[in-house]
């Protein structure tokens, strides 16, 4: 089903609401800008506790549409940009140009705000999972959540630098064919991506 048809259903005031609870959950599996554990808890945070509340479940309905409406503005810029790209000679974009037709990258009308949130997410839930393997990286990429968290989302030049260097040494890692070398490693690299680029989100403000 669509994310329209999904939507439906948690209007629909007719359905048990732990049914239109489910549907807005499937509405998350297919619009998730900052996962899908992430995107529900920032919701509740917006919206209130939409599992035991109607008005709360409408309200974070509506977020998540308002946040997924953007992103399609977003996309319609893009294949213009593209199209004007590619009359000038430039058929095939660079991998680290923007391109929100992988997904989104931010939550669309409140980047900064969500990024925090997945932050507190990820250090409460998956990043110290992470750090028990001491892969190149990890550790300054935590020093960085720590310290965005810590300051409401704003880093120091020094940490910018080490935030980039950091990143770029992580995908020099993706590129050198790590998958086939250690699969678990791969994940665990595209991982500390993620989070290095809630980060950056979260330190611009949005």
């Amino acid at each position: 089903m669509s994310f329209s048809g999904f939507a439906n259903h948690v209007r629909n005031p007719a359905l048990p609401h732990k049914r239109r609870v489910s549907a807005l959950r499937s509405c998350v599996q297919l619009y998730r800008p900052i996962g899908f554990e992430a995107t529900l808890s920032f919701l509740e945070e917006l919206a209130g506790p939409f599992h035991r509340d109607d008005g709360a479940l409408l309200r974070a309905l509506d977020h998540l549409a308002a946040s997924r409406a953007l992103w399609h503005d977003d996309l319609r810029r893009y294949a213009a940009e593209r199209r004007t790209a590619k009359q000038r000679g430039h058929r095939t974009p660079r991998r680290d140009d923007r391109n929100p037709n992988r997904g989104p990258a931010i939550w669309y009308g409140a980047s900064q705000r969500a990024a925090l949130h997945a932050l507190t997410y990820w250090r409460r839930s998956r990043l110290p999972g992470l750090l028990t393997w001491n892969d190149p990286g990890a550790s300054e990429i935590d020093a960085c959540v720590s310290a965005a968290l810590a300051n409401g989302g704003p880093l120091s030049a020094e940490q910018h630098r080490r935030l980039n260097d950091t990143a770029q040494r992580l995908r020099e890692r993706l590129d050198a064919d790590l998958y086939s070398q250690d699969s678990l490693a791969y994940f665990r690299v595209r991982d500390l991506l993620l989070v290095a680029g809630f980060v950056t989100n979260a330190t611009t403000p949005a």
